[in-house]
């Protein structure tokens, strides 16, 4: 199999990503004020401090990817 039908594949699967990910708005917001929340004033951002928001975020990515395999 030629490199050229692989890179294909995953330029097809990454052009999908904000599609996909469309559908999550909500989780992403969470998400995303979470991580602003936990960077204020030095910016260091902790692992895991927001890991139930990525979680859902991550659930919900999952289910719309489900759809589209």
């Amino acid at each position: 199999m030629s490199s050229r039908g692989v890179w294909g594949r995953v330029r097809e699967r990454l052009q999908r990503f904000p599609e996909l990910l469309a559908g999550c708005g909500e989780q992403a917001s969470v998400y995303g004020k979470c991580v602003a929340s936990k960077t204020t004033g030095h910016g260091d951002l902790k692992k895991d401090a927001c890991a139930k928001e990525f979680e859902m975020l991550m659930d919900c990515f999952t289910k719309s990817l489900e759809g589209h395999i």
